[in-house]
């Protein structure tokens, strides 16, 4: 079978769910190869990667690469897909992944794909459009098929594989080096999942009613070890930060679990979740909108049902 490249997401060396999500999409295309660009390789790493599938790990481990913005990735897999021919290239559809892909279809002359929930065997990705509310299922016609794909999206199931090393140097062009990061700040992270990365995602919205409220949503979340999430409205009002909004206008989401709590579901908001796999809503007004993607929903007032159901969650732990 043909080698599907995969872009390893990591920071520092930690590899993020996100790739072995799409390591685990790669193997029902062709032959999963990863791609380590930048430095913090390590056995760890490798182990970790031949675990979940990676028959090849070509890895570009020079600090150079991680001086400058995105351009060295999309360089280093512009080189690989000329020497390789892989069957396609599979990248985390991440604000940095969705850039290289469009830098790395420019190289290369080929098709790129973002933001899909969904590949089959033939390359064929599933997409949530126009705010939501159309599916489409779409290809690439030129080149090698290059496809962002949303967080969550797939499962990730090791399936041990050779992990076999290969060791790439690339030579970074003058372009490539137009854009030098001169400072990084590592941001304080709590003991909650990321937002977009998270397997379970609470959400508050208007309903909550106050910043105060949304305690609420927060310590439903952590009984579940979720990931919490807010309405723009919610955002805009200065209830939750912004940089937990959901939303067409925020972040997109595709956990496997998604609780809307006093969200009535505008559309930009649902652009943001209606791809996850299974949707909880409560809500006080049973004709809001968001009852219409709800695979369950409880009507009722969200300060008596979510204290409620996470008593009741503790009490199963």
């Amino acid at each position: 079978m043909s080698e599907v490249l995969v872009l390893v997401d990591h920071v520092e060396g930690e590899i993020k769910k996100v790739t072995l999500e799409l390591l685990t999409l790669a193997r029902s295309l062709g032959t999963p190869s990863a791609v380590w660009a930048g430095p913090g390789y390590s056995d760890a790493a490798k182990a970790r990667l031949a675990e979940y599938g990676a028959e090849k790990i070509y890895v570009a481990d020079s600090e150079e690469i991680a001086q400058y913005v995105v351009a060295p990735k999309a360089e280093l897999l512009a080189r690989l897909v000329a020497d390789k021919t892989p069957a396609g290239v599979l990248v985390a559809a991440t604000g940095e992944g969705k850039e290289v892909a469009g830098r790395l279809a420019v190289k290369t002359d080929s098709g790129v794909i973002t933001d899909a929930v969904g590949v089959d065997g033939d390359f064929v990705a599933e997409l949530s459009i126009f705010g939501g509310g159309v599916n489409v299922r779409s290809r690439v016609v030129k080149g090698t098929p290059i496809i962002a794909v949303r967080p969550n999206a797939t499962a990730p199931v090791a399936a041990p594989a050779a992990g076999a090393e290969e060791k790439v140097e690339v030579a970074l062009s003058d372009a490539a080096r137009a854009a030098r990061i001169v400072e990084r700040v590592v941001q304080e992270k709590g003991g909650r999942p990321e937002l977009t990365e998270a397997a379970i995602v609470v959400s508050g919205g208007r309903g909550v009613g106050s910043a105060d409220n949304f305690s609420i949503i927060e310590k439903l979340a952590d009984s579940l070890g979720a990931a919490v999430g807010a309405s723009r409205a919610a955002t805009d009002a200065g209830w939750y930060p912004h940089a937990f909004q959901v939303g067409q206008t925020g972040k997109t989401v595709s956990p496997q679990l998604y609780i809307a709590a006093g969200i009535s579901g505008a559309i930009q908001h649902r652009a943001g979740m209606q791809t996850s796999k299974t949707i909880v809503v409560i809500n006080k007004d049973p004709e809001a909108p968001i009852f219409e993607i709800a695979d369950f929903g409880v009507v009722g007032d969200l300060f008596q049902v979510v204290p409620q159901l996470t008593e009741e969650i503790e009490k199963r732990k």
